[in-house]
Formats: C-alpha cells, structure tokens, sequence
C-alpha cells in the first residue's frame, strides 16, 4: 500500500476534514466555512487546496469559473495510507502479533466498547471479504 509519505499541516487536515463532512466544494465555501473564523485569506485556503490536489489528495473539476474539489479518498482510506506509512517500517523488524496486540490495545483504551466494535469491524471486513464486496 505504500505510496509516498503523506504529511499535512493543520490547515491542510482542516480542510480535508471539511470536504469529507461536505463531499465537494469551491474555495470560496470552504474559506467561507474555515477561513473566516480562522482569519485567514481566500488565497490561503485556494493554495492549501492546491498543494492537497497536488497531494492526490483531492480531486477537481472545473465548474463555471471555479473548481470544485472533493477528497480523492475516503477518511478510512486516508487513515489505512497514514498507518500503512507509520507501521510498514516497523512490521518489518517486529513479529507480527506484536502490531496487532497494539491495535486491540488501543481499541480498549479508547473507551469501554472499543473492543466490540473492533470485533465487529473484523467480522464485517470477514463478510465483506468472502463476497467479494467492499464494507459498508
């Protein structure tokens, strides 16, 4: 899975947060909905889309005057590329289980249900996999 390291500023993260909540928008309305209340310019915002599009990050078409960008990728996605980035390194010098006992760690130190939901997750990526169809 690896493809490059992804790295993102504050700003950058905010807006990809944005898109995923929203799906799709211009520069303006995501200036409109961070930029304002973070002070900072319209052209701050229209470059951090760039550098995200330039990323892979996200996707743009030309609409009338203005593109309109939407997140090249699920959230899910997204965190599956930044773990990927994190554990691929380390997997290679470390057994196995060792990075799995992590995860269902941190799924119980998350809160009390943490490890039935994991449960669940596993279960569903099972179906899903014996269908031959994505999770949802």
């Amino acid at each position: 899975m690896s493809q490059g390291t992804i790295q993102l500023g504050e700003l950058e993260h905010a807006v990809l947060e944005d898109l995923w909540d929203r799906g799709a928008d211009h520069a303006k309305g995501v200036h409109g909905r961070l930029g304002v209340q973070r002070g900072i310019t319209h052209n701050t915002v229209q470059s951090t889309l760039e550098r995200l599009y330039r990323k892979s990050l996200l996707t743009r078409t030309k609409e009338r005057h203005a593109y309109v960008y939407r997140p090249a990728m699920s959230r899910e996605a997204f965190l599956a590329r930044l773990i990927d980035q994190v554990t691929h390194p380390l997997a290679e010098n470390l057994p196995e289980e060792s990075l799995l006992s992590a995860f269902v760690d941190f799924a119980a130190e998350r809160d009390e249900r943490g490890l039935d939901r994991l449960q669940a997750l596993i279960e569903r990526k099972r179906r899903a996999d014996s269908t031959g169809r994505d999770l949802e």
